[in-house]
């Protein structure tokens, strides 16, 4: 499967990862790669969480469209 993650660095230069489609499924890194290695065990324990409690395994995302 695949997955859009969203990276960014923080104030302290830790790479933060998250995985939209599952609220709280966020995970970090002292590097690029170490956060997007450490959100795809997140991912994955997320969904094993949500299956074994009969939820939904993601939520719906969608794109706007805002005029600035």
């Amino acid at each position: 499967m695949q997955f859009n993650i969203t990276i960014f660095q923080d104030e302290d230069g830790m790479f933060i990862t998250e995985y939209p489609g599952i609220p709280g499924c966020v995970s970090q890194g002292k590097t690029e790669r170490e956060a997007i290695d450490n959100v795809k065990q997140a991912i994955k324990e997320c969904l094993e969480v949500r299956a074994e409690k009969g939820m939904p395994l993601t939520i719906s995302t969608r794109q706007l469209q805002i005029d600035i």
